[in-house]
């Protein structure tokens, strides 16, 4: 697969990629490799990366819970306090291996220790390929609201080895699915179409739609890389997404949700709300919602879950003055952003998912 370049960094696949980042490591001047890992990456992923890296420098291995539980302040304290201890200066590489959590957690680190490390993602699930390592966005939560603290700055490089996924149980490989499916809903039908048909898929195929998914977030991203515009487009399905893996993941009565079982949802509500208001055609709509759920299992929210979970929504984002703004769609591949919604639609919303 073919490497896909931005103005500030690159996404290599697979053997490109280890020789990508072998040719930077020695045309750069680094004093250390710190590698952050999850103690799932550590055990499944670790071993395989390091037969592939080729370096002389010392390499410190730094191992941090698995979990989106973990993806806190707390964590990087953790951290950033490992990386003193062993000697990290402003010369030092930081290399991220693992999923979403991982790469996101550890790009903020980066960011933020010594006032910025150059950092690479190697991302390992399926979501972390498509969207979590691409695109620069870095960051802890706050509590069980998710991303509430970050930046926005791209690593040096993203080295994408899809054999990673061999690793994956398969409801991590359809959380990212989650993320690629949203990718043709937003931008491209002829892309969404492709999804119709799981069963047809082989594993090259699966390696050509990653290929396409994250040239679609590049895309997005390169024209608009402080979100003022095309790239809120790729928060559909989060707003309403991100408060159920919020509240499932506050509830104790509740089971943890993963993002992309999560998103999912919030793609069928915010499709059905699509529908009533801006026209998104009705036939479309039930091929959204069964894609989905031919893929994951309804998830039960009852009724006296609802105002919680909208209450969550203010915490989005995407809010500017005290508005909720949702992006919908007038149609696949047509996104609209800033669109209010007012809650009895959502509730409406929630009784359609359920149905």
């Amino acid at each position: 697969m073919t490497s896909i370049t931005t103005d500030s960094y690159a996404v290599h696949f697979n053997a490109t990629g280890y020789k990508a980042l072998n040719n930077y490591l020695k045309d750069n001047r680094f004093s250390k490799i710190f590698i952050i890992v999850d103690n799932n990456t550590h055990v499944h992923c670790l071993p395989h990366f390091m037969s592939n890296l080729e370096t002389d420098l010392d390499c410190e291995i730094i191992e941090i819970d698995a979990g989106e539980v973990n993806k806190n302040i707390d964590t990087c304290v953790g951290v950033w306090n490992a990386l003193s201890e062993l000697g990290a200066d402003r010369k030092s590489l930081i290399i991220n291996v693992g999923g979403g959590v991982v790469t996101d957690l550890g790009g903020f680190i980066a960011c933020t220790f010594k006032r910025g490390l150059k950092y690479i993602n190697v991302p390992t699930s399926l979501l972390a390929m498509v969207d979590a390592s691409v695109g620069g966005k870095t960051g802890v939560d706050l509590g069980a609201l998710k991303n509430q603290v970050g930046v926005i700055s791209s690593g040096d490089m993203v080295l994408v080895d899809t054999s990673f996924l061999d690793t994956l149980p398969q409801n991590h490989l359809k959380s990212g699915l989650a993320e690629m499916l949203k990718h043709g809903l937003i931008y491209d039908a002829s892309y969404w179409n492709k999804f119709l048909d799981l069963n047809g898929l082989t594993l090259n195929d699966l390696d050509t739609l990653i290929h396409q998914s994250v040239q679609i977030k590049n895309t997005v991203v390169t024209i608009d890389p402080l979100e003022n515009g095309l790239r809120k487009t790729l928060n559909f399905g989060h707003t309403l997404g991100h408060a159920i893996e919020s509240y499932f993941l506050i509830e104790e009565d509740k089971e943890e949700l993963l993002h992309g079982e999560a998103i999912a949802i919030g793609m069928i509500m915010e499709t059905y709300i699509s529908s009533e208001l801006l026209g998104f055609p009705e036939g479309d709509l039930e091929s959204v919602k069964s894609t989905f759920l031919n893929i994951f299992k309804r998830i039960l929210i009852e009724p006296s879950d609802y105002d919680a979970i909208i209450d969550l929504l203010k915490y989005d984002k995407k809010n500017e003055h005290g508005n909720i703004n949702f992006v919908l769609l007038e149609k696949i591949g047509v996104p609209k952003i800033d669109c209010l919604v007012d809650n009895k639609l959502i509730m409406k919303a929630f009784d359609y998912y359920a149905s």
